[in-house]
């Protein structure tokens, strides 16, 4: 017979578990919406919840949580840090403030690039298509001028037949939705400039 007495080893909860779990002990906190955390919050939920949620869990979970753009935008914004309970529980740092607008700011520039990426090959591959429709040169020629390989060409001027024919369904929703658009003249002082509808008919 076993007479091991020692406290069973913590539950072992996986990172992706613990924000449902998390949710469901301290909701002020994690229930909606992302609060600045307080200062080693980890030690609260273990004292709070022994044995339920590994180190290892926690810490992957905080990682990921802590980092999110959500938890980056609230530190930027909330003047305090907030315990289990949703009480207020220090002060979001000015250090730790700014070190969240200068993440935020990378990654928006990062998503900029991608963004100005995506759109600078699309319009190279509309003009590859421009190009092939009108040029007299053989396909391998044609590649050789451009400094493509002849095997990639087919696929580029695939992608580049289906986003021409996207532009082109869009465009007319756009047009329509240009004319659905209120038409109305706002003056300075917020009051509406009369349009031809509203001018009372001559006596």
């Amino acid at each position: 017979m076993s007479t091991d007495t020692s406290p069973p080893a913590p539950a072992t909860v996986n990172p992706a578990d613990c924000a449902q779990e998390l949710k469901q002990r301290f909701p002020a906190l994690f229930g909606s919406g992302f609060k600045p955390l307080k200062l080693r919050i980890q030690t609260d939920i273990q004292e709070r919840a022994p044995g339920v949620f590994s180190k290892q869990a926690l810490s992957a979970f905080f990682r990921r949580y802590t980092g999110s753009t959500g938890y980056l935008i609230a530190m930027t914004k909330s003047p305090n840090r907030f315990d289990l309970d949703g009480n207020a529980s220090g002060e979001v740092s000015e250090e730790h403030r700014q070190l969240a607008v200068e993440e935020l700011a990378r990654r928006r520039a990062n998503h900029q690039a991608k963004v100005d990426q995506v759109e600078d090959a699309r319009r190279k591959r509309a003009a590859l298509l421009r190009d092939f429709e009108t040029t007299t040169l053989t396909p391998a020629n044609f590649c050789v001028l451009k400094g493509i390989a002849p095997q990639a060409l087919d696929a580029l001027l695939e992608t580049a037949r289906r986003e021409a024919q996207e532009r082109a369904q869009q465009a007319p929703r756009e047009a329509r939705e240009a004319r659905e658009a209120p038409r109305h003249e706002h003056r300075r002082d917020g009051g509406r400039r009369p349009g031809k509808q509203d001018r009372p008919a001559p006596r």
